[in-house]
């Protein structure tokens, strides 16, 4: 899948996307697996992402561990805003 990084994920990812293999339960790729395989990889920074931040899957804000994830998610950092 394609995965596109914004902001502190993108410093966090050291890059702005790239295509992840993400493995599924039973077949279907979750947020939670994508979340777990970026904090290994990345380490504390994408952790601090991870834990605050948002994953955008067609269009919808997903925080949800077990919802199912595409072909491409944008991984947003918390925002601050006003």
């Amino acid at each position: 899948m394609l995965v596109r990084y914004f902001a502190a994920a993108a410093e966090a990812a050291g890059a702005e996307e790239e295509r992840i293999d993400v493995p599924g339960d039973g077949g279907a790729a979750t947020v939670g697996a994508l979340a777990d395989l970026l904090v290994a990889r990345y380490g504390p920074a994408m952790a601090r992402v991870v834990a605050n931040g948002s994953f955008l899957v067609d269009g919808v804000v997903r925080r949800d561990r077990a919802a199912s994830i595409g072909a491409q998610v944008d991984v947003l950092p918390p925002f601050a805003g006003g």
